[in-house]
């Protein structure tokens, strides 16, 4: 129990106590998210993105599978009607899946074996230990749509299972993210391939990246998937993880 404390106060103090964050994030999801928007935060955690963006006006669905998250989640948004809290995963298909959860760490709980196996190479996992595991409901981008709408931007960070989400929706969104992890690098090329295929029917994605939880672009502007590629090829070697975002380039332009 100690220890499952822990693990909550430490992801609390990582979303919701570092200064001047909140103030970054208002500005980089001032980018895609405004009054009445629908947003996906997929692997919603404890609510960081789900705080920026109602201060944004955009009604969230929160999707979040770790029932110590959840408990936060329904405490700090439980009586906003804007808020949807989705308890479980999202995935390729409807169903149930096996969780595997660390305790000190829930950041990393994954559903992806392959990217756990892949992970714990990297000097920065050393310490990690997925200590448990849970059975969780899955459901899909497509059917979250089918109930709540086309979101105007969909964060998806589910270590290792991004892959998984996007294979489960058929249409192009306006814009999304979702995470990269040196360590992981194939995993995330996989996502970005779903993505680059999702959009060629809308006239394609452009991309940015955003190093772990500055709230910053990286790039000065926004890039196509090739130039993408080069700039994560550059990072892999200093093993600094991140997020990927995409929006259509219709939208940039």
């Amino acid at each position: 129990m100690l220890l499952r404390a822990y693990g909550i106060a430490r992801s609390l103090v990582m979303y919701y106590g570092i200064p001047g964050k909140h103030r970054r994030a208002m500005r980089l999801y001032g980018e895609f998210l405004g009054p009445g928007d629908v947003a996906f935060d997929i692997g919603a955690h404890v609510g960081g993105r789900v705080r920026v963006w109602r201060r944004l006006g955009a009604r969230v669905v929160a999707v979040e599978p770790q029932p110590d998250c959840l408990r936060v989640l329904r405490l700090f948004f439980g009586r906003d009607q804007d808020v949807a809290i989705v308890a479980g995963a999202a995935g390729t298909k409807p169903g149930r899946a096996r969780l595997a959860m660390s305790t000190a760490t829930p950041t990393v709980s994954s559903m992806s074996p392959g990217w756990i196996k892949s992970v714990t190479k990297d000097s920065s996992f050393a310490q990690v230990q997925w200590d448990r595991s849970v059975e969780v409901e899955v459901t899909t981008l497509d059917e979250l749509i089918a109930v709540h709408g086309v979101p105007a931007f969909c964060k998806i960070d589910v270590e290792g299972f991004e892959a998984d989400v996007l294979t489960g929706l058929s249409q192009p969104l306006p814009a999304l993210s979702f995470e990269y992890v040196p360590s992981a690098h194939d995993a995330s090329m996989e996502a970005l391939r779903l993505v680059e295929r999702l959009g060629d029917a809308a006239g394609g994605y452009v991309y940015n990246y955003s190093p772990i939880e500055t709230m910053r672009f990286a790039a000065p502007r926004w890039l196509d998937a090739s130039e993408l590629r080069r700039q994560l090829e550059r990072i892999r070697p200093r093993g600094r993880s991140g997020d990927v975002y995409a929006r259509l380039r219709r939208a940039c332009e």
